[in-house]
């Protein structure tokens, strides 16, 4: 697969020459995949982001769907493009036959950062931003993917702080059952489904699940559940989370049984879409009532 790629890669105009493309900007933000880099593309003289794979845990992770013609991602980040999705304008392999992508540079921060910091700027803007969220993975949904890494970690503010984006897409797998089976247990331990961490059969109510425990988190500062980075630590998740109402006593009623619905560990039970939970807030205007 690898192999047929780089070829396709050639085929089609060659790969990219990072140092002779790019002017770095800022040295690499290192994530768990993949390392993150801000240049200048000199083709447009435009400040973007470039995000070069590494090559032993991307091909460890692809190794895990041998055989299921798996999209890379980014075939999978190119095809989503949405207001609140952070926009990939391209991909491809560079001359040291590392997949890249080249992306929408944000200059905010990071959601987890804000959350740890207590940043000022969520006052009175949660519903918001969660709106813009659930509104983006809805979009991710409905074009056939499962993200499977909705955190704080993956959303990012526009400079302006107006926006709240999705982004990485290093996991994210079609919304097809041979993606679907037991087994692939991917994603950060405080925000697994229960169905996740036993390794059974998944679909997009996992990524519901991680967004509802996001949301409690976006409006209480707290996990439902007690943290860790284990999936050991992630079993927990299977008993009743904490109540929301004891973290945050004000929250707006439909609000809070909103983002419960999104944290039920029964599967069954769970908010079936973000589309229900956008129609669930539709009338919520602020976290709190009153």
């Amino acid at each position: 697969m690898r192999i047929l790629r780089r070829l396709k890669s050639v085929l089609s105009g060659g790969r990219l020459d990072v140092n002779k493309r790019f002017e770095l900007l800022r040295e690499a933000i290192s994530g768990t995949m993949s390392k993150f880099y801000m240049v200048r593309d000199r083709r447009s003289d435009r400040v973007v982001g470039l995000k070069i794979l590494d090559p032993q845990k991307t091909a460890a992770f692809e190794a895990r769907f041998r055989g299921l013609k798996k999209p890379t991602e980014g075939e999978i980040a190119i095809r989503l493009s949405h207001p609140y999705i952070v926009q990939t304008y391209e991909h491809g392999l560079t001359t040291d036959g590392d997949q890249y992508l080249v992306m929408e540079y944000l200059e905010g921060l990071g959601l987890n950062f804000m959350l740890s910091v207590r940043d000022p700027r969520l006052q009175g803007r949660r519903v918001e931003f969660l709106r813009q969220v659930a509104e983006a993975l809805a979009f991710v949904h409905q074009s056939g993917f499962i993200h499977r890494d909705v955190c704080p970690r993956n959303l990012i503010l526009t400079g302006d702080a107006a926006i709240l984006k999705l982004t990485d897409f290093g996991l994210s797998v079609p919304a097809t059952p041979p993606f679907m089976r037991p087994g692939n247990r991917t994603g950060t331990p405080n925000y697994m489904a229960p169905e996740l961490v036993r390794r059974r059969r998944t679909d997009a109510r996992l990524d519901v699940f991680a967004f509802g425990v996001t949301a409690y988190e976006t409006c209480t500062g707290e996990l439902p559940w007690q943290s860790g980075h284990t999936g050991q630590a992630a079993m927990s998740h299977e008993s009743p989370p904490a109540a929301i109402h004891q973290h945050r006593p004000r929250i707006h009623h439909r609000l809070a049984a909103a983002i419960h619905w999104c944290i039920e560990p029964d599967v069954a039970q769970r908010c079936p879409s973000m589309e229900r939970f956008l129609a669930m807030i539709e009338h919520v205007e602020r976290e709190d009532e009153g």
